[in-house]
């Protein structure tokens, strides 16, 4: 078997044979086949695709490249949840502990983030002393225990996904539906999962900018699960505007916090909602989406998920205090209000400039080396549909240690993100589709 052949049979339409794929990855990842045979095989991939079968080959060999991490001590149905990134998306605080309430255990690996703003790890730091670093027999005992821990993820999941990916970001193959979905499914099934939600974003904010593209991905990404042998759903739903007020690490975790409590942005509580019955039904703790919904919100009614989240907190040496008073959380040292220049409805906002303002203000990393400042961020206090008086605020930037001139990037980008009408604006659905084995329902 050699390379070149491969790589012509892809370039010509063929369909690779596992072999030949498993051939490719393992012969990558010891490095006996050199970058610019992969690159070629990518791009060959990009104009020619992968069909179903071929893209579930690829990430399995992908997830065999490193750990794979075994469940199995843990006692029930592991449902894990995927978003594909926005902006503001804290939907794991809230659903780590909303989800182990109900008893469907949450065993959790997440990363930090590299753009707009910190990673669900950046994020959870933000409480004092939280820590995200545990050995598998303690993070095992902790889920078996309380019903959930999140942490970082290990250094060896996945080393030929990347390896791949960062050849990808350099030879213009980043944007390949099966490379993506194998991507993100490979470091799913070393994670361990026995079922998959996937949170899947579209709009401004999003990855994939268009509903069609989303959609898409979400049908090639549950076509892996299925043919993985896990239960895999995806959710579409909207990223035209950031999810919540809060975007900044201390900001949505004192978000998240206030959702557990039933008194969080009404998105937010919603998209978390949708996700966590979808977790539920696919952990058989609910028939349905209706019995699951009515589940989880007797836990936020009754104070279980919060009392959850804090059990959680104390398990991983975070300050309790925090979650029960969050004004104890990191502050910024002060606060900038942006005004709207005039009167109107608010017709949207364009989720990735803000993302982008929140990391000039430090709340996200522009390199791998940055420096993450959890205090800062920005609140929004006027979204899609809401009316605006001139001189009004549209957000709230909080700033500790920015350069001033990052400061007026970030105001820039704020007031250039909001677009203002005249005329009264429907706010855009929180949930497109759902895509399921079965096919897609469009909502």
């Amino acid at each position: 078997m050699r390379a070149v052949d491969i790589i012509q049979k892809k370039r010509d339409g063929g369909e690779l044979s596992s072999e030949e794929i498993a051939y490719l990855i393992q012969g990558y990842s010891r490095g006996d086949i050199p970058d610019y045979q992969i690159s070629a095989w990518a791009m060959a991939v990009y104009f020619q695709g992968m069909n179903a079968r071929e893209t579930g080959d690829l990430t399995l060999e992908m997830a065999k490249s490193g750990d794979q991490v075994d469940l199995s001590p843990i006692a029930g149905i592991k449902v894990d949840k995927h978003s594909t990134g926005g902006v503001g998306d804290k939907t794991t605080v809230v659903l780590a502990p909303l989800v182990a309430a109900a008893g469907v255990p949450v065993a959790k690996m997440s990363g930090r983030g590299l753009g707009h703003t910190g990673g669900t790890i950046d994020k959870l730091e933000s409480i004092s002393g939280f820590s995200v670093e545990m050995d598998r027999e303690r993070f095992f005992a902790q889920v078996g225990e309380i019903g959930a821990a999140v942490i970082g993820q290990s250094g060896n999941i996945t080393p030929a996904d990347k390896k791949l990916y960062a050849l990808r970001d350099v030879t213009a193959t980043v944007e390949s539906i099966p490379l993506i979905a194998s991507s993100v499914m490979s470091k799913k099934i070393a994670a361990g999962a026995d079922a998959i939600v996937l949170d899947v974003k579209t709009g401004s904010g999003a990855f994939m900018k268009t509903l069609d593209d989303s959609i898409a991905l979400a049908q090639a990404m549950v076509d892996i699960g299925t043919h993985l042998g896990r239960n895999t759903v995806a959710v579409i739903s909207d990223m035209d505007q950031p999810l919540g007020f809060g975007i900044g690490n201390a900001l949505e975790i004192k978000e998240g916090i206030e959702t557990l409590k039933g008194q969080g942005p009404k998105d937010l509580e919603e998209v978390s909602l949708i996700l966590g019955s979808h977790m539920l039904v696919l952990g058989g703790k609910a028939r349905d989406e209706a019995e699951a919904r009515a589940i989880l919100k007797s836990h936020i009614a009754d104070g279980t998920a919060l009392e959850k989240f804090k059990q959680m907190v104390d398990a991983q040496s975070g300050d309790v205090t925090q979650i029960e008073s969050p004004d104890k959380l990191p502050a910024a040292k002060r606060l900038i209000e942006v005004k709207a220049a005039a009167a109107g409805y608010v017709d949207g906002i364009q989720a990735e400039e803000i993302g982008i303002a929140a990391m000039l203000l430090g709340a996200g990393r522009e390199t791998k080396e940055s420096v993450i400042d959890l205090a800062v961020g920005i609140y929004l206090t006027k979204k899609v549909g809401d009316a605006v008086a001139a001189g009004e605020t549209l957000a709230v930037l909080h700033v500790n240690d920015a350069a001033e001139d990052k400061v007026a990037e970030a105001e820039s980008k704020v007031i250039e993100a909001y677009r203002i009408s005249s005329s009264p604006v429907v706010p855009p659905p929180l949930v497109y589709a759902l895509v399921t084995k079965d096919g897609v329902t469009r909502y």
